[in-house]
């Protein structure tokens, strides 16, 4: 069925590398869910290390925004209006909206799923779904080239979708042969926990450390008559610190005296606490190299120059570059599905804003030796000739 009058593709030759199946249930074996155990490990990586969600959010902001232009100047007017007031999900507005939700599926999970939701009559654009991973799964084809979406019915199997050119699917490097992507976050549960271990420990010292413990001994001494009355002495003592403890938690002052020789320890003051700077620091570097940030934005102080600095920025700036190229082919989609609804020619054109981490200062000083390059150039040329 020909949703939106496209000439169909023609089907893609027969790829030599690919696997036969002979397997007699290959159908049970194709399926391949996007959701599980691992998608809840990302999740709750998330949550329990908080340099690592803050770097998602900062990257997903730092990718920008972008303006769309469309060929036929006819419908720019309401391709932007459209595009600016398309609603996404239950609450959200605008293709914006979409793209952020879509570019943070797909760090997390290293593959993003939405859904173009149109209009009764399908003459329009109703609305933008982002798609949670656990609702869906793929079924690999005898094509390698082929894959099929499939949404689960009411008794769990999973069925085609019915309109397949209206669902929006993006990997993040995928592995040959693999439809999936991999999760930015691949590689980080180890080190994630050998950090969150040491955070554990840190908190359990310091609430050792907070609230003491102590060890009240008393020691009679040669007179017969200590050792005649250690027990009831030793009972005194105790309970007499205690309603000096007590007192002390409510607030009060109170004095503590005993008679005879009485020693008093803070429990486990003697042993010493392990240094965590150093162990920190290694986990929380591993963590940063492999999510791409630059120290400094996520807030870590470590020795850097400027020049380090620079270059770092000027990294980002590629990783930022390559999210944008897997993002454009989407909203081009989103925005040749609703030209060709409205009835216009297809055929747009993305332009994202420019990405600038660079001091603005500089910038000016580094064009003003540039052209001051150029101009002595052009006199020393001129001159001799």
């Amino acid at each position: 069925m020909k949703l939106f009058g496209r000439k169909k593709a023609e089907p893609a030759a027969f790829v030599q590398t690919g696997r036969a199946v002979n397997y007699p249930f290959s159908d049970l074996m194709g399926y391949a869910p996007l959701g599980g155990h691992e998608a809840r490990l990302y999740e709750a990586l998330r949550e329990a290390v908080p340099i690592i969600d803050a770097a998602l959010l900062k990257l997903v902001r730092l990718v920008g925004g972008f303006e769309v232009e469309a060929e036929d100047e006819a419908a720019q007017g309401e391709l932007e209006d459209f595009l600016l007031n398309v609603k996404v999900g239950p609450l959200g507005k605008g293709i914006h909206a979409f793209i952020s939700c879509y570019l943070d599926q797909l760090l997390t999970y290293g593959t993003a799923v939405g859904e173009i939701v149109p209009t009764a009559r399908r003459d329009n654009i109703a609305a933008l779904y982002n798609v949670r991973l656990d609702d869906i799964e793929l079924k690999r084809g005898d094509n390698p080239l082929e894959v099929t979406v499939c949404a689960r019915d009411e008794g769990g199997k999973p069925v085609p979708v019915k309109y397949p050119d209206l669902v929006l699917m993006t990997a993040l490097n995928p592995e040959p042969g693999k439809a999936t992507g991999v999760s930015l976050l691949r590689g980080l549960p180890f080190v994630s926990g050998v950090l969150l271990k040491i955070y554990n420990t840190i908190g359990l010292n310091w609430e050792r450390v907070g609230n003491l413990r102590f060890a009240v001994t008393y020691n009679p001494g040669n007179d017969p008559l200590d050792k005649a009355y250690a027990r009831e002495r030793a009972m005194s003592i105790a309970r007499e610190w205690s309603e000096a403890m007590q007192a002390g938690a409510s607030g009060q002052v109170k004095d503590f005296v005993a008679v005879g020789d009485v020693s008093i320890k803070v429990i486990g003051a003697d042993s010493q606490v392990l240094d965590s700077s150093v162990p920190v620091r290694q986990m929380l570097e591993q963590i940063v190299a492999k999510l791409g940030l630059p120290p400094f934005i996520l807030g870590v102080n470590w020795s850097t120059t400027e020049r380090m600095s620079s270059q770092q920025s000027d990294i980002l700036t590629s990783e930022l570059e390559a999210y944008r190229r897997l993002l454009t082919p989407v909203i081009d989609k989103i925005c040749n599905t609703w030209l060709r609804m409205r009835g216009f020619r297809p055929g747009v054109r993305v332009e994202w804003d420019v990405i600038n981490l660079q001091d603005d200062v500089e910038g000016a000083k580094a064009r003003l030796l540039a052209a001051q390059a150029f101009e002595i150039e052009n006199r020393l040329i001129h001159g001799n000739s």
